[in-house]
């Protein structure tokens, strides 16, 4: 497949709302996370519709409260995910992948332990323009920082292996907001790709949304369409498949799944009614 995007145009531009909502929770008080750089991005981007990097201009942005939401559960799933990879680092895992990785800057905001590997995987210009915006502002990475151009969809583990990646090395893996973009058999493939590229001890964390038909039906998504200038109902493919913990648990891996709002409430900041609803869980499984 020849087909590429940037951060202003088909999936990339959900990777683009997803920095504005770590930027509008970084302007909080007691923010969960602190990305300095998801401002820069939505800065550097010139994306076609307006996307607020402050509290104050999601307020004013909002008519459903849309952005607010947003922010609220991108904030959650990223602070999950940051201390999912704090705990891997912890047990002695520095080698790390992140799958479709969009304008994450993990590899440059974390603390990551001495001789830690990040490879991040995403279309060549959406990883060229991250590159850009973070050089300019003096951005050093926590580790080695190998970024990958390819697509998910082709042969991405030669890529990874040629870039440097160790098959031999444990390894944290990260699927973040890329399941509901694959066909459930472009999933299935991922999952055996990773299992055989994965040394015993290597872990892996994924985001999964339970009720999609139910999350394309909300009028937020609506909201979502209009305001990111796409159609994002284009881009999500809802056939039935395993879940995730099911596939894993088959391939040999240990699998517990942590709901969205189970880890809202334990960050002391619940999820709205209509995000719960989507039934958003977390599975973190390890490879013996």
């Amino acid at each position: 497949m020849d087909q590429q995007w940037d951060v202003v145009s088909g999936v990339g531009v959900t990777a683009l709302a997803v920095a504005a909502a770590r930027a509008v929770e970084t302007s909080r008080p007691g923010a969960l996370i602190e990305d300095p750089y998801a401002l820069a991005f939505v800065e550097a981007a010139g994306a076609p519709v307006k996307m607020p990097t402050t509290q104050a201009e999601a307020a004013a942005l909002d008519d459903q409260g849309y952005w607010s939401e947003v922010s609220t559960y991108i904030a959650v799933r990223t602070r999950a995910f940051d201390d999912y990879f704090r705990r891997a680092a912890e047990a002695g895992v520095t080698q790390a992948v992140l799958l479709a990785s969009g304008l994450d800057a993990r590899a440059f905001r974390l603390p990551w332990p001495e001789g830690a590997v990040i490879h991040e995987i995403d279309q060549p210009l959406v990883l060229d323009f991250k590159l850009r915006v973070l050089r300019e502002h003096g951005a050093i990475a926590g580790g080695v920082h190998r970024p990958v151009g390819a697509d998910l969809r082709e042969d991405w583990p030669a890529a990874l292996e040629a870039a440097g990646f160790d098959r031999a090395r444990p390894t944290a893996w990260l699927a973040e907001g890329l399941l509901p973009y694959l066909p459930p058999e472009a999933e299935e493939r991922l999952f055996q790709d990773i299992h055989q590229l994965s040394a015993p001890g290597s872990r892996l964390a994924v985001e999964i949304i339970g009720n999609m038909s139910g999350a394309l039906t909300d009028t937020s998504v609506g909201d979502s369409v209009r305001t990111l200038g796409v159609n994002v109902l284009d881009l999500i493919h809802t056939e039935q498949r395993p879940a995730p913990a099911d596939h894993l648990t088959g391939l040999g891996w240990s699998a517990r799944s942590v709901a969205a709002t189970e880890a809202a409430a334990g960050y002391g900041r619940p999820l709205s009614p209509s995000l719960a609803a989507r039934d958003a869980h977390y599975v973190f499984a390890h490879r013996p």
